[in-house]
């Protein structure tokens, strides 16, 4: 399965607990997050944005080992990140980590969240860790996503698009059963790892799940 990493522009990923990375993936910086690869150690295989954030000397040296650039006007439809995950899309990467994206405006993080669970990116695999947050996008009738995190440790699920059907959870400790989240509700916030791993799966809909103390994500 061919993965890749997404680096976003917004506060700096902690280079003192850099996350596990695949050392296969595919590397995409979206503008700024150029920054954020080179914090990380991490060889650029593609620029993609409008550059009006990225330092130019920082492009250039990511160029020179071998990067490619992808420029877009800055007048355009839609944002960095977008621009990057539809790169990889076109890339045919089945799985996705996003780095980065908290930060700066609230509009901005609202957007960059809701935009991994946007039905366009369903054929991959989507996770992101943002601030200190990490969050996995499950869409229904996909492999149960599987969870891992310290006992005690929060784990929210919010539906987004629509209602999500047919939830089931494993794992926390409050169970959910073949039940439905509906958006605007808050039932799916606050729960709980009862150990070091869990998983959540659902019939349809989409769920983003949010594992605020950090955890280390979901696999299929």
């Amino acid at each position: 399965m061919r993965t890749a990493v997404v680096l976003a522009g917004g506060d700096a990923i902690d280079a003192s607990r850099p996350p596990t990375l695949p050392g296969d993936a595919l590397v995409i910086a979206a503008d700024s997050g150029v920054h954020q690869a080179e914090a990380l150690g991490l060889r650029v295989d593609h620029v993609v944005g409008d550059l009006d954030s990225a330092d130019a000397d920082a492009i250039e040296r990511a160029v020179a080992a071998g990067a490619t650039v992808e420029r877009h006007p800055e007048a355009k439809d839609f944002t960095d990140l977008e621009l990057a995950l539809e790169h990889a899309a076109r890339e045919g990467v089945r799985q996705v980590l996003v780095l980065g994206g908290a930060g700066g405006r609230l509009d901005h993080l609202l957007g960059n969240v809701l935009l991994l669970a946007s039905p366009r990116f369903a054929t991959m695999r989507v996770e992101a860790v943002v601030a200190d947050a990490h969050v996995t996008v499950v869409h229904g009738g996909a492999p149960a996503a599987r969870l891992r995190g310290e006992p005690g440790s929060l784990v929210t699920l919010l539906p987004v698009g629509g209602a999500a059907r047919g939830v089931v959870t494993d794992g926390l400790a409050y169970p959910l059963r073949s039940e439905d989240l509906r958006p605007g509700t808050t039932r799916g916030l606050s729960n709980v790892m009862v150990g070091r791993a869990a998983s959540v799966a659902l019939d349809a809909g989409t769920l983003l799940v949010v594992q605020p103390d950090g955890g280390t994500g979901g696999t299929s």
